[in-house]
């Protein structure tokens, strides 16, 4: 049974086809997950009841099999974290730079390019790489031990600290790109680029939701 009152972390742990419905309504579930989903619908405008349907109707229409990352074991949600989230990430961000390139270079004389956007995103993903490799090379190997409680305080501190400018840098991707809306004579490129940086941000969205929201309070429990 789904309370308006319950996070939206909490509600994209337990019903994880709500996160389709959060990313549609542009909710953050991620970096607000303390959030409510009636403080966050009353600040977004929406109907909590409404929501409350649509994740219903949608978790019954899901494929029950979806994982519950809250109960499995902490290497195997790490392992996932690795292979769905951080392993593209490096894979495709130059590509998405390169386009963003193509796209300012060719179509920088219209009022609609996204001028600054290569800037930016080559600049994420050095901050995404660094990141990433903090986790990969000291937290992620401490909660594969079994390490907890107050020893992993600092590092899971760090690491939503870094998560919070990241939900910064997809804002950043919005203002520069008229919110991923690309003009109507936009070229090919341009439009695969803005339905890629979507993508992207959706990606990275669930990423930090598993983190904030399942891993970290895991790995902070004594």
């Amino acid at each position: 049974m789904i309370n308006t009152n319950d996070t939206l972390g909490s509600l994209a742990t337990r019903y994880p086809s709500a996160t389709a419905v959060f990313l549609r309504h542009r909710l953050d579930f991620c970096c607000r997950g303390r959030d409510t989903l009636s403080d966050a619908c009353r600040s977004a405008g929406l109907d909590p009841a409404a929501i409350v349907a649509e994740i219903e109707a949608h978790d019954a229409d899901e494929d029950q099999e979806q994982p519950h990352w809250d109960i499995r074991p902490i290497p195997e949600l790490v392992d996932h974290i690795l292979g769905r989230y951080h392993e593209p990430l490096r894979h495709d961000l130059p590509a998405l730079i390169d386009a963003a390139r193509k796209v300012e270079r060719v179509h920088r004389d219209k009022p609609s390019c996204p001028h600054g956007l290569a800037e930016h995103l080559a600049r994420a993903r050095s901050e995404l790489e660094e990141h990433m490799g903090k986790e990969e090379q000291v937290l992620f190997p401490a909660l594969r031990s079994g390490s907890h409680g107050q020893a992993m305080h600092m590092p899971i501190r760090v690491m939503m600290q870094e998560h919070e400018d990241h939900g910064v840098s997809l804002r950043r991707i919005r203002e520069l790109t008229s919110d991923l809306e690309a003009p109507a004579d936009a070229c090919g490129t341009w439009r695969a680029l803005y339905a890629a940086l979507g993508q992207l941000e959706a990606d990275l969205m669930e990423h930090i939701h598993l983190e904030n929201n399942v891993l970290f309070p895991r790995g902070l429990n004594p």
